[in-house]
């Protein structure tokens, strides 16, 4: 099953031939056994053909093959939850994810056990582990890109 893409919309240039109905990003600690296997599992079975990580990507250049399955997914769905910013590879996935918003494609955030204003506002967890990267990364302009990309 496809979803619709809104043509009306102006700012909707996502036209290139998706591969995927949608790409998961989330913390699997967190949820993999509970909340994003029953929506995976949903998703499955109504016909949606999703990207996952653990399925696709084995001893390949996981970076560049999660950014093409990123770009060639129809819809984007982000699980935020308590440890979601602990990951930095969670963190580079959202960052072009919202690079391919802009282009036109859909993205769905969903807020498992977490407040949103919590994500928002980089309070608790989140500002937690975003202070603990930028004192552990080098590159700290791909820490400010992070904060940014928070919703």
């Amino acid at each position: 099953m496809a979803f619709p893409v809104n043509k009306g919309d102006s700012s909707s240039s996502f036209t290139h031939r998706c591969i995927y109905d949608a790409f998961m990003s989330f913390r699997g600690e967190d949820t993999r056994n509970n909340f994003t296997s029953i929506l995976i599992s949903i998703l499955y079975n109504h016909g949606f053909n999703i990207f996952l990580d653990n399925e696709h990507l084995r001893g390949e250049e996981i970076s560049d093959k999660l950014f093409e399955a990123i770009e060639s997914s129809r819809i984007s769905i982000v699980v935020f939850s308590k440890n979601y910013t602990f990951s930095a590879w969670c963190l580079k996935e959202l960052v072009k994810i919202l690079e391919c918003k802009k282009k036109g494609q859909i993205v769905l955030p969903i807020f498992y056990k977490v407040d949103p204003s919590e994500v928002r506002n980089q309070k608790g967890k989140f500002g937690e582990a975003l202070t603990k990267h930028e004192t552990e990364f080098k590159d700290k302009m791909e820490v400010q890109k992070w904060r940014i990309a928070l919703p």
